[in-house]
């Protein structure tokens, strides 16, 4: 949570200038279990505020400062935060499902415990961003940075991963079923955690360098009518 003390706002309809007279008060805000479905939020400035159990659908939060805030158990369905700064925020257990995060910056942010099923993540700046118990399904990650990081029971399944950095990555019971995973560069990661689903022989030079088990080498063998034993 931020240092600063935070004032709270309860139980209440929001609008734009209800957040804007607020933030105008210079002094992060704890929102609790407002709806602020639909509201336009684009260019304010939040940064350090912690919002829980809200619901910011299809809300527009597009270029809005939110450096540092803690997004906690909130539903954010197609709420567009394109070009926003949430850097070191952290997003738990939440639903932010075909949410907008492109162009987004994501330096230090965390996601853990959430669904971001059909999120598009795509040109984000996301150094050292960290991902954990996450929904990442159908989502659009293109270029996205993982390299030496842990992931842990991350769903990648039908995701658009095309040129994502997995260099020295290890997976920890994570799924990377149908994922599209042109270009993207393996070396030194640990694959042994990850369900390979629907991978092909054809395929497996993406993952040259990278450490794979004995059943994961059997299945590629598969379809070569070869058996690993």
């Amino acid at each position: 949570m931020p240092d600063d003390p935070l004032q709270t706002v309860a139980d209440r309809t929001l609008q734009r200038a209800d957040l804007a007279a607020l933030s105008e008060l210079r002094r992060p805000h704890h929102v609790i279990a407002c709806d602020l479905d639909e509201a336009d939020l684009s260019g304010l400035d939040l940064s350090g505020w912690s919002f829980e159990r809200c619901s910011l659908k299809r809300a527009k939060l597009r270029g809005t400062r939110l450096e540092r805030v803690q997004w906690l158990g909130c539903r954010a369905a197609f709420a567009d935060f394109m070009g926003a700064d949430l850097s070191d925020g952290c997003v738990q257990s939440g639903d932010f499902n075909n949410a907008i995060l492109r162009r987004t910056t994501l330096v230090s942010a965390s996601f853990a415990g959430c669904k971001l099923t059909g999120v598009d993540l795509s040109e984000a700046r996301a150094l050292n961003c960290r991902f954990e118990e996450v929904l990442l399904v159908s989502a659009k990650l293109p270029s996205f940075s993982f390299r030496k990081t842990t992931l842990r029971k991350i769903d990648f399944s039908q995701s658009d991963l095309r040129k994502c950095d997995f260099r020295d990555a290890v997976f920890e019971d994570c799924s990377l079923t149908d994922a599209a995973l042109n270009g993207s560069r393996f070396e030194g990661a640990d694959l042994r955690g990850a369900d390979l689903g629907g991978l092909r022989l054809v395929d497996a030079t993406l993952f040259r360098g990278a450490t794979i088990s004995r059943q994961q080498a059997g299945q590629l063998l598969a379809e070569l009518g070869l058996k690993v034993r």
